[in-house]
């Protein structure tokens, strides 16, 4: 499976409200029909608090 692109992530986040758990984009992600491979990359996400969108999309680009 690819790696999601920043876009791709950031709109399956649309509507979040930051800081945020990672449980919590993970549930947003998933309301907003986030295709496979965003949710793939969102569970390999350090289980910890993120302030904003570009924590997270550099966590994703971690790993």
């Amino acid at each position: 499976m690819s790696q999601p692109n920043p876009i791709q992530i950031q709109k399956s986040l649309s509507g979040v409200d930051y800081p945020v758990s990672k449980r919590q984009l993970l549930e947003k992600a998933r309301d907003n029909g986030a295709g496979d491979d965003v949710m793939a990359a969102l569970e390999k996400l350090p289980d910890r608090e993120y302030n904003g969108p570009n924590a997270v999309s550099e966590e994703v680009s971690k790993a």
